[in-house]
């Protein structure tokens, strides 16, 4: 009866886990560019009562499946999902939608890469293409301060409009990277990824080429929440929370009725 406790008890931890990454994806349904994280359990060690065992037939040491006694479950994991939220036309001609596979590359302040699906630039004070906290856009992109409109194209070129010029100049080049294993980044908050052992390194390359998404000028991503399957999720992890209570009270309505037998 104590190990059912202890069963039980690691199941409401484990789906209080669940919910509290529900409501994290639930805050974000409206942020740009968001990929919805999911949890994975695992059943944790095995207790052999008995093992199986053969034998003649029809003796008694004939045992072909083994009794084992479980000890609850744990969380190992809760991967993003990176696929493909909705797009959102913006109209500003410094927002990009990366259509398909690929992340913004950004420079952080140490000179570490960081990766994003955000792709709701701006200019700073230097004219550089930075992110919303003012990191700037690797390769390093600035826009001459007499340009008039910025022209994006699918493969990444950068390209300007400057008074008195009907003709665009090319500025820059907006490179893409991926990863082998999306899964393994490193969520860093602000939109951001960092990339890890388990990633791999990225792989890099104007968009379009190498498996890389294209992008399209004037749109955003939206988060790839689903609000109806994160309610649906919740409606289940909080059923299996109160299941799991309940097997903690059974135990313990049944240690008392232990304990009350010679009374």
């Amino acid at each position: 009866m104590i190990r059912a406790m202890r069963t039980a008890a690691s199941g409401m931890e484990a789906q209080q886990t669940y919910v509290d990454t529900i409501a994290h994806n639930l805050a974000n349904v409206n942020t740009t560019g968001y990929k919805k994280s999911h949890v994975q359990f695992q059943d944790l060690l095995y207790q052999t009562v008995a093992p199986s065992a053969g034998g003649a037939p029809g003796t008694r040491s004939q045992n072909p499946v083994p009794m084992q006694i479980g000890h609850g479950t744990r969380l190992v994991g809760s991967p993003k999902i990176f696929s493909q939220g909705d797009s959102e036309t913006t109209g500003n001609p410094l927002d990009v939608l990366i259509q398909g596979d690929g992340f913004l590359q950004f420079q952080n302040a140490d000179g570490t890469t960081a990766y994003s699906r955000d792709g709701s630039l701006k200019l700073d004070e230097q004219g550089r293409l930075v992110n919303s906290d003012g990191l700037p856009v690797l390769p390093e992109i600035t826009v001459p301060s007499e340009a008039t409109s910025v022209q994006i194209a699918k493969d990444g070129a950068v390209s300007v409009t400057v008074a008195g010029s009907s003709t665009p100049q090319r500025v820059g080049q907006l490179e893409t990277a991926r990863f082998i294993n999306e899964a393994g980044l490193m969520s860093e908050g602000g939109n951001l990824y960092s990339s890890s052992s388990s990633s791999g390194t990225p792989i890099t390359g104007n968009p379009g080429q190498t498996g890389l998404g294209t992008l399209q000028q004037g749109y955003l991503e939206r988060s790839n929440v689903e609000v109806v399957q994160e309610m649906v999720d919740m409606i289940v992890a909080q059923r299996a929370y109160e299941v799991n209570a309940k097997s903690i009270q059974t135990a313990d309505e049944m240690m008392t009725q232990a304990n009350n037998i010679r009374r």
